[in-house]
């Protein structure tokens, strides 16, 4: 029965179609895509869609295909997993502990082993490049020093671009948006296998080698997510690594858990800041939170924090090339003193004001950048390349011409450096200046990112920067990292925001030196601040990671001012970063809170697919069937006399447990339960998560035909537990519900008994901003 333009149709009203063995509404045929979107059209009950011969299986208007690939956070409780629990002795629980953290002692190792890695690679390469285009410098030979600085460059980014275009595409880019929709419960494709690894590490390296101005920070959390993706993925039956101990992981909760302490451990192996990598990973990058998690992940990062304090004190002897200089802290600013007067403060409040509308204005300016970008990506991998030489030949006119135009400036008097520098990292550059002379803006382009922040962070270069050098080293750098984000390369935003804040924050401080008791090194690490928290729109976690990265804690306070300014101000335009890049992705990210025009709808009030069901036992043809002809992933299962008086809803069973079912064979020639000995042939390894993709797959299945009238029991591999919800909750509290619980598929039961057992099924799809305002056209989204 259905209800259109205040009439109401009874079934006779419909015409059937017969297709495949079921009979389908006309109406439902030619309207189930736009009926919902139709404001003059209801429904009184969900129209059903009969197959014939049977009553086990019904299609209702109530169940969306989400286009995207969803994980499995929740605890699975059917019969096979209840009885792999049980079985379990106490020394294969501790075995399963034992693991948990073996496994987080490995993530902080290997992630601390390749930051290192990518540390002492850059330094060498970047280094190399930088003594020989001043060498050449030196001897007047200007004109060959740019072909070698813009040729090496070139060089390393074309195959750092070549890299991302043939190998791994999902390599380009941050990776942290990807990581964070992974916790979120959306697998992307591709996006932690082992090839993105391999393009992830040797392209940051070639990337920021080649002067480009993007950091190493966001490819080394996306690489900590991948090495913890590969080491819970179970081990591999392709290659023989199947040892017992490994089955434990074979879920998507436990792969999630060490996935965040990857992240947690990339972020204090590029920052050398264990404590902000857990809040990080804290604040941004997890969707779902415990105190154990809280633990471990700790851990984790402690072990990257001893790794690479070993590891430094050994490369200060001079065992790794140029690099090991820094010290475990990166941008040591140790002059504070801890007070401040009340132009102080007022400079701080300017600061966090200019962040937040330049973070906003560098976020939106990303956005069409991005977009552009990837209109240019999709005509194939040489465009990209193309690309990426054409913005590398950019970057490097830059850093090469714009010194000119900077005068130079007499060496200081009471310097504690040699000027001008004789190395590759030195805070006077001579550049084109006569002996005795140095160029400002040479110090900071002709440098590594890293050094360039170390200078502007110095406390001991109070005048060696002039006010117009700094203005156009922040234009420059405020514009090229956001034309260089969205090209082919692994780019991280991190150090970008810092290079530009640290620049316009000692600008400031320059402007307000005459007043202000801080010197212009502080007010460079509050700018950074003020320009991190406008655009990455954390808090916590940042104020954090500064303190680390420049041991100054006595800075706490304005730090915590200037981010809750910056942040504050730059909600008030637009979103994060990280959250408008997943939103040009397409991923279906779903945000903590409710839209608030959803405290207007109910639930049913979203789903317009059709809901397949299947009977707790089911014929093997209606079930190959529906998998052919549908993209579900997951079935409600519902018992039918003779086996229960009326219909009731028995569970809930995904498509991957189906094929493994289907591909054992565990038939029937009668529809009757399946004894516990027979389900003795598969066991619950079998219907773990397969790793990188390789689990069944529909076309392995080889299904004959008298075998298609046979009967499977579904009740062993069905969810018994499945989180249900009336049709008429409000979708805003089922958007929080299905978000907090980490869930792929909820159930809609109906307010009567008189209907169906369930009325409809909920994925992220359906609390998608998109989704729901084109269902509703009419309804005001703010």
């Amino acid at each position: 029965m259905y209800k259109e333009n205040g009439v109401v149709h009874d079934d006779d009203d419909m015409h059937d179609i017969e297709s495949e063995g079921f009979l389908y509404s006309k109406e439902v045929v030619e309207r189930h895509e736009s009926v919902f979107s139709e404001r003059n059209v209801t429904y009184s009950e969900p129209l059903l869609l009969k197959r014939r011969n049977t009553t086990s299986q019904a299609a209702i208007i109530g169940a969306n295909l989400c286009p995207v690939e969803s994980l499995d956070y929740e605890i699975f409780e059917n019969e096979v997993f209840k009885q792999d629990w049980r079985s379990r002795k106490k020394v294969q629980i501790f075995q399963y502990l034992i693991l948990k953290w073996g496994f987080a002692l490995l993530i902080g190792l290997g992630t601390g082993i390749i930051g290192l890695f990518n540390s002492i690679s850059v330094e060498n390469i970047a280094g190399f490049k930088l003594l020989r285009t001043t060498s050449l410098i030196s001897e007047h030979r200007y004109l060959e020093a740019f072909v070698v600085y813009a040729g090496i460059n070139v060089v390393l980014a074309a195959a750092a671009g070549a890299l991302c275009a043939f190998i791994s595409p999902a390599a380009a880019g941050s990776g942290i948006p990807e990581v964070k929709a992974y916790l979120n419960g959306v697998d992307s494709h591709s996006i932690l296998a082992p090839s993105t690894l391999f393009v992830k590490i040797i392209g940051s390296i070639l990337g920021v080698s080649s002067g480009f101005v993007v950091g190493k920070e966001g490819p080394m959390v996306h690489t900590g997510a991948c090495l913890a993706s590969l080491l819970g993925q179970g081990g591999s039956r392709k290659y023989g690594l199947t040892w017992s101990w490994l089955r434990y992981f074979k879920n998507d909760r436990d792969r999630r858990d060490l996935i965040t302490c990857g992240a947690a451990a990339g972020v204090a192996a590029a920052f050398r800041a264990p404590v902000g990598g857990v809040l990080f990973a804290l604040e941004e990058a997890a969707s779902w939170w415990r105190s154990a998690l809280l633990w471990r992940t700790f851990f984790t990062t402690a072990v990257v924090a001893i790794f690479f304090r070993v590891a430094i004190q050994f490369c200060s002897t001079g065992k790794c090339g140029l690099f090991g200089e820094g010290g475990l802290i990166l941008y040591d600013v140790n002059s504070f003193t801890g007070t401040y007067s009340a132009s102080d403060l007022v400079a701080t409040i300017l600061l966090g004001i200019i962040g937040g509308l330049l973070g906003s204005l560098y976020n939106y300016l990303v956005d069409k950048v991005v977009r552009t970008y990837s209109i240019i990506n999709e005509k194939g991998a040489a465009f990209k390349i193309m690309l990426v030489v054409a913005i590398s030949l950019l970057t490097s006119c830059c850093y090469y011409f714009l010194p000119w135009i900077s005068t130079c400036a007499p060496c200081p008097t009471d310097k504690t450096e040699i000027c001008p520098s004789v190395n590759e990292s030195g805070e006077y550059k001579r550049f084109q200046c006569k002996p005795g002379y140095y160029n400002d803006l040479a110090s900071l382009f002709l440098n590594t990112n890293d050094d360039a922040i170390r200078n502007l962070y110095s406390s001991r270069l109070t005048k060696e920067f002039h006010i117009s050098s700094l203005g156009i080293y922040f234009a420059t750098i405020y514009s090229l990292g956001i034309i260089t984000y969205g090209i082919a390369i692994p780019s991280g935003l991190f150090i970008p925001v810092i290079l530009a804040g640290a620049a316009y924050g000692r600008f400031i401080g320059t402007l307000f030196k005459p007043i202000a008791t801080l010197d212009t090194g502080l007010f460079a690490l509050l700018g950074s601040a003020s320009l991190l928290g406008g655009t990455m729109r954390m808090t916590v976690s940042i104020c954090v990671i500064l303190l680390e990265l420049t041991n100054d804690l006595l800075l706490l306070p304005l730090v915590m001012v200037v981010l809750l300014i910056s942040k504050t101000v730059g909600d008030s335009f637009n979103k994060g970063v990280y959250d408008q890049i997943l939103k040009i992705k397409g991923i279906p990210y779903l945000e903590a809170h409710a839209e608030p025009y959803m405290q207007n709808l109910v639930a049913r009030d979203v789903v317009s697919g059709l809901l397949i069901t299947f009977s707790g036992i089911e014929k093997v043809g209606n079930i190959l069937h529906a998998l052919e002809n549908t993209g579900h992933n997951g079935f409600p299962v519902i018992n039918e006399p003779p086996f229960t008086d009326i219909p009731e809803l028995c569970g809930l069973v995904l498509r991957s447990h189906l094929l493994v079912l289907l591909k054992a064979k565990i038939f029937s020639k009668e529809r009757v339960l399946v004894s516990h000995d027979t389900f003795q042939r598969i066991s619950a390894l079998d219907f773990g998560k397969p790793g990188l993709g390789k689990g069944v797959k529909l076309e392995d299945l080889d299904i004959k035909e008298e075998e298609q009238d046979m009967y499977v029991d579904l009740h062993p591999i069905s969810n018994a537990s499945p989180y249900t919800v009336l049709e008429t909750m409000s979708l805003a509290k089922a958007a929080v519900l299905f978000r907090t619980l980490g869930l792929r598929h909820m159930c809609l039961v109906p307010k009567s008994q008189l209907r169906p057992p369930v009325v409809g099924i909920l994925t992220r799809h359906d609390f998608m901003p998109e989704h729901v305002l084109g269902l509703h056209s009419n309804m005001n989204p703010h």
